[in-house]
Order: structure tokens, then C-alpha cells, then sequence
């Protein structure tokens, strides 16, 4: 209680500083649920970081509401008759914080460097693409190994980001520290776990529609104080409301609520072969892994921790999406199975299992019913709370049995399992390897026609969801709260907060 207590404090004292700094200027003061990692959009990770890149980092393109793609650095593109180049115009007179002129050449040694660059993310997103060439000074083309019809979806996101190569060369690896980019708002300073602030550019290509002088990001963790310092006026916007706070935001006349079935989902990864933790009946056997999700009832999950507003889910998309496979539904909790596959596999007495978990109230309070519904089919789930970034790195380095996780979502089915469920991906933290899933989603990759993809993708259903790494239980709503000053405000699909076009009154 006594740091909840020094958090609130600590936030209101800031904000209410801040604000009298500022007076003269419409300063914008948006609650996170968490402190993004580095903001680098070659090496970033997080959702959180997605939202403060958002509003510094213009992509090549954006989508709409319809989850259509649009141009945003970018004017358009064409995809030559074969699929395998893509040639992009590029927006003209666009300038970097530096004010260095956005080029082809500038356009190409950003797609490079999340191709080339050590640690890159974005890498494995776009290693479709074999080459960038430049055309003339606001044309590149992207030449391709094969064609791969989520290209520009995945460069609506932080693949097609464009960072100052100046600023970039001369940072090195400590880019991240001081991003520089072409976005509205151009980043001024930052606290680690306290505080971010970005300013106006005064030089955006989009400018008229920018609104607000300063964006401040405040990452507290605790959703109670998030709420709490919105009611107070200590901020602006927060995002992630707990569900069970719904009630509380509708019945405020000054909050307004935004609401939408993320893209992505909330699951449990699974070590299947990361280091010495996946030595264990769980990770080798997959009648075991299949007993632990026989265990779990997801729509009690759904009504006891989030009163019924969530999507309970068992695939990579939600049940509204398109690419949803029906010949896959949810399956139903069934205990006495479960003990009979423990048994078959030669479990007897309860399996102890390692449970990471990211603190967080909904994150802990999901945990805790997990371990319960695991406990009677003979699970003994041991939680461990972690701080988020932290557990991302222990994912990774194999710390864990079990690792209840989400995934923000991408407008492509594609964005939302490549990276988890082939082989040797960046994200597939269980280690799942299966050559016939490699090649389903290099099929769909290549096809453009919906129920091509889908076909392909049902293939990745039938040996993915009862052999491989992730236990999909749940679509989040984006929960985003505003002020009543806040105004103009549009809620994307993949629940990230975009600042143009937003005003205070």
C-alpha cells in the first residue's frame, strides 16, 4: 500500500507541476500502463512503445478505422504483376526532427537498418524483402524474394518507420535514448519508469492537424492510480482501463470510454525446448500440455476477471476476424480427460510448474484463476510475479515453463503468428519447430486471395494449436478513458493512441 500511496503521489505532484509549467500550451497527459522499452523502432518490442512511437514515428503507411491501408509517409505504391517488387512514391517535403529532408535515400538506410541491424525486430517482419533500391530522390523499390502479400501491413507498423540516418549514424546503439524521426511530435526528454515528453514539430508535413503543444506519457503501472489521477485531473487520456472499472468511467459525467476488440490476444507461451526448464514431462510431452488446457475454462475466465467484456478466444485472431478457423472451436473444459492424459503420459502426483506472470492486477487476477482450474486437474502452478521487461528477457533466455502473455495484434493474421510459430522466429520464446507450419505460412504469405490464405492457415491451426507453444485464451477490449476536455479523439483497431487531430478544450 505504502508504494501505491508514493506512486499516486509522485504522478499527481508531476502532472500538477507540469501543467503550471506549461500554462501557456495545450499539453496533452496520457497514463501507461507500463515504462515502453527502448525507443528504437528497429529494436522495440512493446506495446506501450508502439503508443509513444505513434506519436514521433510517421510510418510509409497507416490503416483506418476499416482496417484499410492508407499512405502516411508514403503517397502509394504498386506491386508489379508477379508480386515480387513493390515500388513506393514517397510523400515530398517531409522533414526528420533534425531537419534532414526525408529521401529515397534516407527511405532505403531505414529499411536497411531493420533489416541489417543487429538485435532488429522488425528483421524476421520484412525478410521478404531482398533489396532496396532507389529510383529517383522520393521513389525506392523494394525488391523481393518471393511475393508476400503482408508487406504493407507490416510497414504500417514500426517496419516502416523512418529514422533520421544522420541522427541514426551518429547514435549508434543509443539511437533509442533520443529518437529522431518525422513524426508530429519530435521527443524532448525521458525518465526511465517516471515520465516521457514529446513536443510539436513545427515543421510536420501534417501540421494543421496538430492540435496539442506537448504530450507528456506517464507509465503507472498501478490501473487503480491510473484511474484515480483521470477522475482527478492529473491526466488526460489513460489506456488499458480494467473492466471491472467500466461501471465507474460510464457513470463519471466528465470520463468518456472508447471501446474495441483488440486485434490481438492473451494467451499462455509454453517452454517447449528453450533451455534446461523445458526438461520436464510438460515441455516434452504434448499430451501433458494438452491436459493443462483442458484444464481451463475460458469463459469463466472471461466472466470472473473481466465481468464478461472480454472475447474468450483459442486462435491467433478473434472469432469476428475473417481468417478465423471455424473447423477449430474453443474446446470445452473437460477435467476428467485431463487426468486421464496425466496418467497416460505417466504423470502421477501434481506436476509443479513455473508460472510467469507480468504484475498487474487483471494479469495476476487471471493467474490466479488459471492455477485454480489447473490444481484440480493436477497442476501445481508456482506464480511469479515479474516486472514486464524484465520477463520479456527471461522469456527469451528460456527462464520459465509457462508465461502468461499478450500480444497487442496486427492487421494481418500474418503479424499476429509468424514471429511466435516458426522456426527459430524472434518471438517463438517456447521453441516450437514444425517444418509443415513453416511452409503453411510461407504459402500464405505468398497468396493474396482471402481464401487462399485461409486454407493455408487452417493447416497451421491443425498441428499448431495442439502441439505447439501458445494457449490462446482471450481478445482484450482497448479500454481507452478521456477526459471530457479531450476532443477529436478516433480509436484505431490496434488500440494504439494517436495524437493528430486531438485538441483539449
Amino acid at each position: 500500500m505504502r508504494k501505491t500511496i508514493g506512486v499516486a503521489a509522485l504522478a499527481l505532484a508531476l502532472t500538477a507541476g507540469l501543467a503550471c509549467g506549461a500554462s501557456a500550451q495545450s499539453h496533452l497527459r496520457i497514463g501507461l500502463a507500463e515504462d515502453p522499452d527502448v525507443l528504437d523502432p528497429t529494436l522495440a518490442r512493446t506495446y506501450v512503445g508502439r503508443i509513444v512511437f505513434s506519436s514521433i514515428c510517421d510510418k510509409l503507411f497507416d490503416i483506418d478505422e476499416k482496417l484499410s491501408i492508407v499512405p502516411q509517409l508514403a503517397l502509394g505504391h504498386e506491386t508489379s504483376a508477379d508480386g515480387r517488387t513493390v515500388t513506393i512514391k514517397l510523400r515530398p517535403n517531409v522533414k526528420f526532427h533534425d531537419g534532414e529532408a526525408l529521401t529515397a535515400e534516407a527511405a532505403k538506410y531505414s529499411l536497411d537498418r531493420h533489416l541489417t541491424m543487429k538485435g532488429s525486430f522488425r528483421r524476421p517482419e520484412i525478410a521478404s524483402v531482398d533489396s532496396v533500391e532507389v529510383v529517383d530522390p522520393l521513389t525506392i523499390k523494394l525488391n523481393l524474394k518471393a511475393p508476400f502479400s503482408p508487406l504493407l501491413a507490416q510497414l504500417t507498423d514500426r517496419a516502416g518507420m523512418m529514422v533520421s540516418p544522420k541522427a541514426a549514424e551518429a547514435a549508434g546503439d543509443k539511437f533509442g535514448l533520443k529518437p529522431v524521426c518525422a513524426g508530429p511530435f519530435k521527443f524532448v526528454e525521458r525518465v526511465q519508469q517516471d515520465r516521457i515528453v514529446v513536443e510539436k514539430f513545427a515543421d510536420y508535413w501534417n501540421k494543421d492537424n496538430v492540435f496539442v503543444d506537448k504530450v507528456t506519457f506517464l507509465p503507472i503501472v498501478d490501473s487503480t492510480v491510473r484511474l484515480a489521477n483521470l477522475r482527478s485531473g492529473g491526466l488526460d487520456m489513460i489506456e488499458r482501463v480494467l473492466a471491472t472499472d467500466i461501471k465507474t468511467v460510464r457513470d463519471s459525467p466528465k470520463l468518456k470510454l472508447i471501446s474495441a476488440v483488440e486485434l490481438g490476444y492473451f494467451g499462455i507461451t509454453m517452454n517447449l525446448n528453450n533451455g534446461p526448464k523445458a526438461n520436464t514431462p510438460f515441455g516434452k510431452d504434448a499430451r501433458v500440455r494438452r491436459a493443462f488446457e483442458l484444464s481451463l475454462d475460458r469463459d469463466a475466465i472471461n466472466q470472473v476477471v473481466f465481468n464478461g467484456e472480454f472475447v474468450p478466444g483459442n486462435q491467433w485472431i478473434n472469432p469476428t476476424n475473417p481468417y478465423y478457423q471455424q473447423a477449430f472451436p474453443i474446446p470445452k473444459r473437460d477435467i476428467a480427460k485431463a487426468k486421464a492424459l496425466l496418467k497416460e503420459a505417466g504423470v502421477s502426483g501434481p506436476l509443479t510448474l513455473d508460472f510467469m506472470v507480468p504484475n498487474g492486477p487483471e494479469t495476476r487476477a487471471v493467474a490466479e484463476v488459471v492455477q485454480s482450474m489447473a490444481a484440480e486437474a493436477g497442476f501445481d502452478l508456482k506464480i511469479r510475479v515479474t516486472e514486464f521487461a524484465t520477463s520479456l528477457k527471461q522469456a527469451e533466455d528460456g527462464e520459465f515453463q509457462l508465461f502468461l502473455i499478450g500480444w497487442s495484434g496486427r492487421s494481418d493474421p500474418d503479424g499476429n503468428s509468424f514471429a511466435f510459430q516458426t522456426c527459430g522466429a524472434p518471438q517463438n520464446n517456447g521453441k516450437f519447430c514444425d517444418k509443415e507450419v513453416d511452409a503453411a505460412h510461407a504459402e500464405a504469405r505468398a497468396k493474396s486471395n482471402l481464401a487462399d490464405r485461409k486454407k493455408a492457415y487452417e493447416t497451421v491451426a491443425a498441428r499448431f494449436l495442439p502441439n505447439g507453444t501458445v494457449v490462446y485464451l482471450y481478445h482484450r477490449r482497448v479500454l481507452v478513458a478521456l477526459s471530457d476536455k479531450v476532443d477529436g479523439y478516433k480509436q484505431m483497431p490496434d488500440g494504439l493512441i494517436r495524437v493528430v487531430g486531438v485538441k483539449l478544450k
